[in-house]
């Protein structure tokens, strides 16, 4: 018997030759012709690939999304949701019929913002001096003041904005919206999550659940290397033989299987192949001027912050990616201020002139045209609280603010309102249902139609419930 040979000049052909029983092979040498030419065009995308692009229901008006979640809680009366009698009635006390989920009769006391708002812009909206930067913006924004949720804790609350569902685990938005639409870029995921920290309810926010895996997002760490392990360890020329190689025996492992799992596993692999060439020119803004990184806020050479994370959401959709989601903190440290108002502040200063800058970028660059921003968090806070002179407010999805801006919504326009003291939608309700059917329906989906068969039932975002809100629409 002969001893193999120590020496580890060998080729990857001397190996795929011992593998398949020498250079004589007829079945090798039929896959050596199909595959090795490193030069050859990549292949074109195969006809199940559950990533292609798809048409949409009807006409977009928004062929792809940023969202940005605001973790914890954003407190709708120190924001985008102006009450002056709040300020008039300090103090007072109102009669509630539940206090953080538990029902009953309860007296509490008002309690008034700690930022002043003032008019902006030619629309004249009133924002607060929280968000200056975003105020000056505010023309481009349709801004919602009637939003409203099912559940005051921030688990199920930030998995219903996620999903649709405050009890189980549902493929999240942007899942969907892969799902139905594919991807633009063969070479980048249709999703991606930027995210330093996982927020309430972990990455099951952006989980893909029963939905084909390759739907899932890819969530991104800011940092010096966003995604690790992306350098090529082999030539690329050898690297483009094993794929195809790869590619041969997965198609013959496919036939007659109608696996979706299996085609999505393939398709996600081949996602990460093609990554190794697309990411790092995405993540890297090195090459952005002086004067975009100023726009945003970014100091010349960071990789870290909201800054970054607005400023790689823009250079991942002009590259084909369909849905970016970027969430500013983790499950700590966030806007869940029942101890102190003014925690706030910091973390606005963390996302203002990251956000004005993404939105003026977008415009001048003629994207922000088709491009769909949403701006929100879970729920808002409490206008009133149990102490006369609390410094804190609590959690209160009965009614908070969101905003969106571009990809087709009216510009300068406020929806809905709420009472007097920002305690409950007294006109034009949005429920957490119709904000995600009028997100799908500016991508051109129908969400009751937007369907995938499980568990012997149809599911949708929206389940059973959902309305288009026809008055946001240019």
């Amino acid at each position: 018997m002969t001893r193999p040979s120590t020496d580890c000049t060998c080729t990857r052909r001397d190996a795929l030759c011992a593998a398949f029983g020498g250079a004589g092979s007829l079945l090798l040498a039929g896959i050596l012709a199909d595959i090795s030419r490193a030069e050859a065009p990549s292949p074109a995308p195969r006809a199940d690939d559950p990533l292609a692009p798809k048409p949409s229901h009807f006409a977009a008006r928004a062929k792809r999304v940023i969202f940005l979640f605001m973790t914890g809680g954003v407190s709708h009366v120190d924001s985008f949701d102006p009450k002056p009698a709040l300020f008039r009635d300090h103090g007072k006390t109102v009669a509630i019929h539940e206090w953080q989920g538990r029902p009953g009769n309860f007296s509490r006391f008002l309690k008034k913002p700690h930022w002043t708002f003032q008019p902006h812009g030619k629309s004249g909206i009133e924002v607060s001096a929280l968000f200056p930067h975003v105020a000056e913006c505010v023309d481009d924004l349709c801004v919602i003041r009637s939003l409203k949720s099912d559940h005051t804790n921030h688990y199920e609350a930030t998995l219903q904005m996620h999903t649709g569902s405050v009890s189980f685990a549902r493929p999240s938005i942007g899942a969907w919206a892969s799902y139905g639409l594919g991807t633009f870029n063969r070479n980048l995921p249709s999703f991606v999550v930027i995210a330093p920290q996982v927020p309430y309810a972990g990455d099951q926010t952006w989980g893909s659940d029963f939905l084909p895996g390759c739907h899932q997002g890819t969530r991104v760490m800011p940092g010096p290397v966003p995604i690790a392990d992306m350098t090529r360890r082999v030539p690329a020329a050898l690297q483009d033989l094993d794929l195809r190689l790869l590619r041969r025996m997965n198609d013959d492992h496919l036939k007659g299987r109608g696996d979706a799992e299996l085609s999505a596993r393939i398709r996600s692999f081949e996602t990460a192949a093609g990554m190794q060439t697309a990411a790092p020119d995405a993540f890297d803004v090195s090459k952005e001027s002086d004067a975009t990184l100023k726009l945003y806020g970014l100091p010349r050479g960071s990789t870290q912050g909201f800054a970054w994370q607005c400023l790689v959401a823009r250079r991942l959709v002009e590259r084909g990616v369909r849905f970016v989601e970027l969430i500013d903190v983790g499950s700590s440290n966030n806007w869940d201020a029942h101890g102190d108002m003014d925690t706030h502040a910091p973390l606005a200063k963390n996302v203002d002139r990251a956000i004005a800058g993404l939105l003026r970028d977008l415009k001048s660059r003629g994207l922000l045209d088709d491009t769909l921003v949403v701006w929100t968090t879970e729920f808002g806070r409490t206008p009133f609280n149990e102490q006369v002179n609390a410094k804190g407010r609590e959690h209160h999805h009965w009614a908070f603010s969101s905003w969106l801006a571009g990809g087709g919504v009216k510009r300068g326009f406020v929806h809905g309102a709420t009472d007097e003291h920002g305690i409950h939608v007294a006109q034009d309700p949005v429920h957490v249902h119709d904000f995600h059917a009028t997100i799908l329906h500016l991508m051109g989906l129908d969400h009751e139609r937007l369907t995938y068969r499980h568990a012997g039932r149809d599911f949708r975002l929206t389940d059973v419930h959902g309305r288009v809100v026809k008055e946001l629409l240019a």
